[in-house]
Parts: structure tokens; C-alpha cells; sequence
């Protein structure tokens, strides 16, 4: 009996599975954010992770993995080159020195404020070019899988 599987079914899962065709959508727009984020210095991912600082309080790791949805050791090393490059500062909390807390820096401030607009504008090219239902229907959809 042959374990060899039909090139039918090759073709069946490139053309219906969802997490490539997702993991093939998030590597075009992540290289598209690379390119756009280079000028002040950052990749999607850094930018992401500025982001989910840029809070009225320095938040702990465990939040900040949750919104983006990485566990504690990814993250912990994510941050490692934004602290050396002074965006980011990770600190003992003072009512907990178990907990780090996560701040952004002047610098880090600063290059977010560069980086902003650049989303913006890119990302409101991206949605610009998406088919009807648009963005908002693609959001939701993508929300119900994470």
C-alpha cells in the first residue's frame, strides 16, 4: 500500500488552507511595513512592539505578550535590540521587583512619533486597495481566528 499522497491534494491545500494563505498574506505586508519603517530605523515588529508600550503606564511583560500575541521569551528577546539602542527601558517594578516593567524612552518616543505617519499613510494605501466588504470585514474575520 502506497503512503505516497496525490498531487491533487498538494493542490487542494494551496489553493484552500487558510494559514498559509494567512501566513503568505502577514509576509507581504510585513515586508511592505519593513520597507516603509526603514528610514527612521525600525521593522514592523519593532513597530508593533513601540506601540504596545506607548501606554500611560509602563506595563509588565505578560500584557504586552498578550496583545501580540507572543510568549514571554520571544518577547523578552524582541526587546533586547531596543534597549540597546535606547528606545526602551526595562526596569524592576518597585512594588513587585519580581515584574519588569516596560518604558519607552525619549528616544523611543521620538521615533514612534517618526514612525507614525508612515504607518498611516502606507496602511491607508493597503486599505485603500483591499475588495469590497474592505478592511473593517477582514478585521472582524481575522479577530474571530485569534
Amino acid at each position: 500500500m502506497s503512503k505516497r499522497i496525490p498531487f491533487e491534494a498538494t493542490l487542494e491545500v494551496r489553493d484552500a488552507c487558510l494559514c498559509l494563505h494567512v501566513q503568505r498574506a502577514a509576509r507581504a505586508l510585513a515586508r511592505r511595513f519593513d520597507v516603509a519603517l526603514r528610514p527612521v530605523g525600525l521593522t514592523n515588529g519593532q513597530f508593533s512592539l513601540l506601540m504596545a508600550l506607548n501606554r500611560p503606564h509602563a506595563p509588565t511583560l505578560g500584557p504586552v505578550a498578550q496583545v501580540l500575541a507572543m510568549d514571554r521569551t520571544t518577547l523578552t528577546a524582541a526587546l533586547k535590540p531596543l534597549e540597546r539602542d535606547g528606545l526602551v527601558r526595562v526596569r524592576a517594578d518597585p512594588d513587585d521587583r519580581r515584574n519588569r516593567l516596560l518604558c519607552l524612552t525619549a528616544r523611543g518616543h521620538a521615533v514612534l512619533a517618526a514612525a507614525l505617519p508612515i504607518w498611516r499613510s502606507l496602511h491607508a494605501d493597503i486599505e485603500a486597495a483591499l475588495p469590497p466588504p474592505g478592511a473593517d470585514a477582514l478585521r472582524a474575520g481575522l479577530r474571530t481566528l485569534g
